[in-house]
């Protein structure tokens, strides 16, 4: 399973993707202006020793990314998704795809790939404009490595 977050913002969030990721045997993509060093304190401090678990990739842009994996499935997770995540059948080397934090994924993508753009359901108020990008990596992380038998894990 690979992990993609496009443009993240905050180191910590990050982080904890990153210790998610290394605890899963999921691959990390990092795509675009990160709004942070790979250096950053908070950043390690998030993923704490976990580090050497993680095979984490960097990628100039999206583009750059599928033309890459050519050949990946990609799923986007954006409130504005037509499906709940749990409606989508998930492949063991598929994408999951989050957009930066304040902005989340850019609207040409969602308007190109509406068919791939799911949500985790959420109350209907102004004022919940999301999860918390690493609590949304999780949520949708699990429900796809349940679908393929927690390969890998114990």
């Amino acid at each position: 399973m690979h992990i993609v977050l496009v443009e993240p913002e905050i180191p910590a969030n990050t982080g904890n993707v990153a210790r998610t990721c290394a605890v899963t045997g999921c691959t990390l993509h990092l795509v675009g202006k990160l709004g942070f060093s790979t250096d950053d304190r908070q950043l390690k401090r998030a993923g704490l020793d976990y580090w050497h678990l993680l095979d984490i990739r960097y990628h100039d842009s999206l583009e750059a990314l599928w033309a890459a994996h050519p050949d990946g499935v990609f799923h986007y997770v954006e409130t504005q998704g037509g499906r709940w995540y749990t409606e989508v059948a998930y492949g063991k080397d598929d994408f999951l795809v989050f957009g930066k934090e304040t902005k989340g994924l850019p609207k040409d993508v969602i308007e190109a790939q509406a068919h791939r753009v799911v949500r985790i359901p959420m109350i209907d108020h102004a004022a919940a404009r999301s999860l918390n990008l690493s609590n949304a990596v999780a949520v949708v992380v699990f429900e796809a490595l349940r679908q393929n038998g927690f390969p890998g894990m114990v």
